[in-house]
C-alpha cells in the first residue's frame, strides 16, 4: 500500500510539474540594483535556489508560494545549461552569481537550496570554492551526495560519470574541510526513484554540520513541494522581530 502511495505521489508531481514547467522556461528570479535614491529597506537574507538537471523555477513554485506568504527576504534563482557537463563549472558560475548577489543586496551571508543535482553544485561550491564564507546553511532536496547507480545507465555522458558513486568528484567532496562552518540540511527519502541507494542521498562528512532528514515514501519530484521541506524552508528564511536602538521592532533575517 505504501509503495502504491508513493508512485500514485509521483505521478501526480510528475503530472503538476509538467503543467508548470513551460512557465518555468526562460524565467528566473532575480534582484535588480535599487536606485541610488530610493528608500533602503531592511532586506532578509537573500536565498538562492537550484534546481536539477534539465529543470528550472517550475519545481520550486510551491516554495515560492510559501515564502512569499510568510515574508522571507529575496529569492534568486540560479540556472544552467541543459548541456552542463561538469559541475565544477557550474558551481564556479554559482560563485559568480552570489559574489553579485551579495554586492547589490549588501548581504554578507545567504542561504542556498538546491534539489537533485542543484543540491551538488551548491555543495561544491560551499565545500570547494570558499562559500563557506557566505552560505549560512544548504539545504539539498533529492540530492545524489554519495552518487546514483541510475548514472550507470547514462555512462558515456561527462555528466553522469561525475554522479556515479565513487567518481573524483565525489571523491573530492569527501576530502577534509574543516573551515567549512556552513550547516547543511539533506532531505532524502526511500521512495526516490532517481537516487539510488537511497541512503546516498545523505550526507556523510566527519566535518561538515549536517542534519540529514529522512522522509519515507516520497518520490524525487515530490520531495520539492513536499509539507516538511517547505516548511523547514520558510522557517530558516523567514523574518524574525528585533528591537533596533530606540526599542522600536524591524524585521530581520532569522
Amino acid at each position: 500500500m505504501t509503495v502504491l502511495r508513493t508512485i500514485a505521489g509521483e505521478i501526480a508531481s510528475v503530472v503538476t510539474h509538467a503543467v508548470r514547467y513551460p512557465a518555468g522556461i526562460g524565467r528566473r528570479w532575480a534582484i535588480h540594483p535599487v536606485r541610488r535614491n530610493a528608500p533602503a529597506p531592511v532586506p532578509g537574507r537573500p536565498l538562492v535556489v537550484l534546481p536539477g538537471l534539465a529543470d528550472n523555477t517550475a519545481i520550486f513554485t510551491d516554495l515560492k508560494l510559501a515564502l512569499d506568504r510568510c515574508g522571507a527576504g529575496p529569492v534568486v534563482s540560479f540556472s544552467y545549461s541543459l548541456l552542463l557537463r561538469d559541475v565544477r563549472s557550474a558551481a564556479a558560475r554559482l560563485a559568480e552569481q552570489i559574489e553579485q548577489l551579495c554586492e547589490v543586496t549588501g548581504a554578507a551571508k545567504l542561504d542556498l537550496v538546491g534539489h537533485s543535482l542543484g543540491g551538488l553544485i551548491a555543495r561544491y561550491y560551499v565545500q570547494r570554492l570558499g562559500g563557506h564564507e557566505r552560505v549560512d546553511t544548504v539545504v539539498t532536496v533529492g540530492t545524489p551526495h554519495g552518487g546514483t547507480v541510475a548514472a550507470w545507465l547514462f555512462s558515456p555522458i561527462p555528466l553522469a560519470r561525475q554522479l556515479r558513486p565513487g567518481s573524483d568528484l565525489l571523491a573530492e567532496l569527501d576530502r577534509p574541510a574543516p573551515d567549512c562552518a556552513t550547516k547543511f540540511v539533506t532531505f532524502s527519502s526511500d521512495g526516490d526513484e532517481l537516487v539510488l541507494p537511497s541512503r546516498h542521498g545523505r550526507i556523510e562528512h566527519p566535518d561538515l554540520d549536517v542534519r540529514n532528514v529522512v522522509l519515507p515514501g516520497v518520490g524525487h519530484l515530490a520531495l520539492a513541494a513536499h509539507r516538511q521541506v517547505v516548511e523547514e524552508i520558510c522557517a530558516l528564511s523567514a523574518p524574525v522581530a528585533a528591537p533596533d536602538d530606540d526599542g522600536e521592532t524591524f524585521t530581520r533575517s532569522a
